[in-house]
Protein backbone atom coordinates (compact mmCIF):
# COMPACT_ATOMS: atom_id res chain seq x y z
CA UNK A 1 0.00 0.00 0.00
CA UNK A 2 3.85 2.16 -0.50
CA UNK A 3 2.19 -1.00 -0.37
CA UNK A 4 4.23 -4.68 -0.66
CA UNK A 5 1.87 -6.53 0.97
CA UNK A 6 2.12 -9.78 0.61
CA UNK A 7 5.81 -8.96 0.78
CA UNK A 8 6.50 -6.89 3.69
CA UNK A 9 8.61 -8.60 6.18
CA UNK A 10 9.51 -9.44 9.74
CA UNK A 11 11.70 -7.24 11.70
CA UNK A 12 14.16 -8.29 14.08
CA UNK A 13 15.02 -6.82 17.59
CA UNK A 14 15.43 -7.64 21.35
CA UNK A 15 12.78 -9.09 24.32
CA UNK A 16 13.88 -6.40 27.11
CA UNK A 17 13.56 -8.68 30.81
CA UNK A 18 12.60 -6.09 33.88
CA UNK A 19 16.64 -7.46 34.34
CA UNK A 20 17.91 -5.92 30.92
CA UNK A 21 18.31 -9.21 29.90
CA UNK A 22 18.15 -8.83 26.18
CA UNK A 23 16.81 -11.76 23.65
CA UNK A 24 16.06 -12.21 19.78
CA UNK A 25 12.31 -11.88 18.76
CA UNK A 26 10.63 -10.86 15.85
CA UNK A 27 8.42 -7.70 15.15
CA UNK A 28 5.24 -9.41 12.24
CA UNK A 29 3.35 -6.71 10.90
CA UNK A 30 0.38 -6.41 11.23
CA UNK A 31 -1.70 -7.82 8.31
CA UNK A 32 -5.27 -8.60 8.01
CA UNK A 33 -7.32 -10.26 5.30
CA UNK A 34 -9.56 -7.57 3.53
CA UNK A 35 -11.97 -7.31 1.05
CA UNK A 36 -11.29 -4.16 -1.14
CA UNK A 37 -13.91 -2.78 -3.95
CA UNK A 38 -12.47 -1.27 -7.03
CA UNK A 39 -15.02 1.69 -8.14
CA UNK A 40 -13.75 1.46 -11.86
CA UNK A 41 -14.08 -2.32 -12.09
CA UNK A 42 -17.06 -2.93 -9.66
CA UNK A 43 -15.81 -5.74 -8.57
CA UNK A 44 -14.28 -6.43 -4.86
CA UNK A 45 -11.00 -8.71 -4.48
CA UNK A 46 -9.62 -9.97 -1.23
CA UNK A 47 -6.26 -8.77 -0.59
CA UNK A 48 -4.00 -9.76 2.78
CA UNK A 49 -2.81 -6.13 3.62
CA UNK A 50 -1.05 -4.32 6.41
CA UNK A 51 -3.05 -1.72 8.53
CA UNK A 52 -0.85 0.68 7.83
CA UNK A 53 -1.37 0.26 3.93
CA UNK A 54 -5.11 -0.38 4.86
CA UNK A 55 -4.78 3.59 5.96
CA UNK A 56 -3.20 4.77 3.19
CA UNK A 57 -5.54 3.23 0.92
CA UNK A 58 -8.24 4.75 2.87
CA UNK A 59 -6.57 8.26 2.94
CA UNK A 60 -5.98 8.20 -0.57
CA UNK A 61 -9.60 8.02 -1.39
CA UNK A 62 -10.19 4.35 -2.32
CA UNK A 63 -8.14 1.75 -3.87
CA UNK A 64 -8.58 2.83 -7.68
CA UNK A 65 -7.24 5.90 -6.50
CA UNK A 66 -4.27 4.27 -4.75
CA UNK A 67 -3.28 2.06 -7.25
CA UNK A 68 -3.32 4.77 -10.19
CA UNK A 69 -0.97 6.78 -7.81
CA UNK A 70 1.30 3.99 -6.35
CA UNK A 71 4.95 3.38 -8.17
CA UNK A 72 4.39 0.24 -10.00
CA UNK A 73 7.95 -1.28 -8.18
CA UNK A 74 5.90 -0.86 -5.19
CA UNK A 75 3.42 -3.17 -5.58
CA UNK A 76 2.58 -6.60 -5.58
CA UNK A 77 2.30 -8.39 -8.58
CA UNK A 78 -1.32 -9.30 -8.22
CA UNK A 79 -1.98 -5.00 -7.26
CA UNK A 80 -0.26 -4.46 -10.81
CA UNK A 81 -1.97 -6.43 -12.56
CA UNK A 82 -5.02 -5.32 -11.16
CA UNK A 83 -3.97 -1.39 -11.44
CA UNK A 84 -3.61 -2.13 -15.54
CA UNK A 85 -6.63 -3.40 -15.10
CA UNK A 86 -8.12 -0.35 -13.77
CA UNK A 87 -5.81 2.08 -16.10
CA UNK A 88 -7.24 0.21 -19.18
CA UNK A 89 -10.63 0.52 -17.95
CA UNK A 90 -10.57 4.58 -16.95
CA UNK A 91 -8.85 4.90 -20.67
CA UNK A 92 -11.83 3.34 -22.07
CA UNK A 93 -14.32 5.66 -20.23
CA UNK A 94 -12.43 8.55 -21.38
CA UNK A 95 -12.59 7.83 -24.58
CA UNK A 96 -15.57 7.09 -25.00
CA UNK A 97 -16.97 10.22 -23.07
CA UNK A 98 -14.59 12.39 -25.66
Amino acid sequence: MALRAHRQGAMVGHKVSHSNHKTKRRFLPNLQNVTLISDSLGRSFKVRVSTNALKTVDHRGGLDAFLLKAKDAELAPKMLKLKREIAKKREAATATAA
